[in-house]
């Protein structure tokens, strides 16, 4: 969202405010992977320019072995209950970035999953919404 061409004054204004009051912010790399594929797919080279300005300013959360097992347990976890958050074959990036999260938690960091899908996330870590998050 941050990256669109068309990104509210609000959206921008949010996530300066959290950079000036040293909030760390990163940017998942399973969710860059998300929108970079469809801007790639799409031809859109601004839009993968802009992406990669953001990375850069603000750093990516690399994905790691820990987060792929855990999002691989939660992914399990999901579909036993009867409560997937995506489609059988589909990669699920929800459980991923759930999954960095709760690594972080446990290396000692309080990460908040910024997304305007709280309901997948939040069943496995702490998310809310954008606009909530000071």
């Amino acid at each position: 969202m941050i990256t669109h061409p068309r990104a509210t004054p609000e959206i921008k204004g949010w996530l300066q405010s959290l950079l000036q009051d040293n909030t760390i912010v990163r940017v998942p790399e399973v969710a860059d992977y998300e929108v970079r594929r469809e801007l790639l797919r799409a031809g859109r080279t601004k839009g993968v320019e802009r992406l990669d300005a953001l990375a850069e300013a603000i750093g990516l959360l690399p994905l790691t072995t820990a987060a792929m097992r855990r999002a691989a347990a939660f992914w399990a976890q999901a579909r036993r209950t009867g409560h997937p958050t995506a489609d059988d074959r589909a990669l699920d990036a929800d459980v991923i970035l759930a999954a960095q999260a709760v690594v972080l938690a446990e290396q000692g960091d309080d990460p908040v999953i910024a997304t305007t899908n709280v309901g997948h996330l939040a069943r496995f870590a702490t998310a809310m919404r954008w606009e909530d998050i000071r």
